[in-house]
């Protein structure tokens, strides 16, 4: 459908929005045209859409086990590209004025106490090849900056600014910020970049890398950490985010300006910050009722 690819491209490079972002939009529609051609024979007569054709496409997402988070994320896309369309006046009306999102049960992010990082960065053997030393320093850098996985990923060695001991990440929506290092996190990065030059081809661009000199991939970076965050915790989810939770967690505990915490993640909004001043409160829920003799 050629609005659905003028969209697509108006995301992508008006609105930068990353790859990943961008094929999510795409299988939203994607599946809800599918659903209307199925159950309607509607094919591009979007100015004959309404509400009840997007309730209709909700109540089967239900059926088939879709959770109301997932439906959500799936009625947002829509609500993106039919106000897409009524900016570029191809529609009168948003068929989506009408459609209540389900309610979604709020739930905290997921992090690692604090005593659990340190027991790690203790008990952790010094590394001794080049793929031990990428993986450590890995799961150090997640820690101590709170970048996402794919921040890292994308890492230059001109990224690193030692002489203003920061490094320069490049988030969602293209969006530059500056992330402040430790002077031991600064001495682990320049000696492996030291390191790299012995062991991998100059050619490598990418501040991180395989031995083969290719740069580290998504998948790569989960198992890392997920390897290495099963020696201190029990939790389910051991990904990298766990990391970020657990870095703005931990920092909020310390007194940390709730700003100053948004700027370090990136958020464009306090509103996606907040959310770990919930796992604050229920740590000093749970100080009280350990300490306080009425509790």
């Amino acid at each position: 459908m050629h609005s659905v690819q003028a969209f697509l491209a108006y995301i992508q490079s008006e609105k930068k929005y990353s790859i990943h972002t961008v094929q999510a939009y795409q299988r939203d529609l994607e599946q809800f045209f599918l659903y209307l051609k199925s159950n309607y024979s509607l094919g591009e007569e979007l100015d004959t859409l309404s509400h009840l054709h997007v309730r209709g496409w909700m109540a089967q997402l239900k059926e088939s086990g879709n959770e109301a988070r997932s439906i959500n994320r799936k009625i947002s896309s829509l609500k993106s590209f039919f106000n897409y369309l009524l900016r570029q006046q191809q529609i009168v009306q948003s068929p989506m004025a009408k459609v209540v999102t389900p309610k979604t049960k709020k739930r905290l992010p997921v992090f690692v106490q604090e005593e659990n990082m340190d027991t790690l960065a203790r008990q952790l053997p010094n590394p001794i090849t080049f793929k031990e030393h990428t993986d450590r320093l890995v799961v150090e850098l997640l820690y101590q900056t709170g970048m996402r996985r794919s921040e890292l990923k994308n890492l230059k060695e001109s990224d690193l600014d030692v002489s203003n001991k920061r490094l320069k990440v490049l988030g969602k929506g293209n969006k530059e910020r500056l992330l402040p290092l430790s002077d031991a996190m600064i001495d682990s990065l320049q000696n492996y970049l030291l390191l790299k030059k012995t062991e991998v081809e100059p050619s490598a661009s990418h501040f991180f890398c395989l031995e083969n000199g290719k740069p580290l991939y998504a998948k790569y970076i989960y198992l890392v950490v997920t390897n290495y965050l099963s020696l201190v915790s029990t939790l389910d989810k051991r990904s990298p985010h766990v990391l970020r939770h657990s870095f703005a967690t931990h920092l909020l505990n310390q007194g940390a300006d709730l700003n100053a915490i948004k700027e370090l993640l990136g958020h464009a909004n306090l509103t996606a910050t907040q959310v770990y001043t919930h796992n604050s409160i229920e740590r000093l829920k749970d100080i009280y009722k350990k300490a306080h003799p009425k509790a």
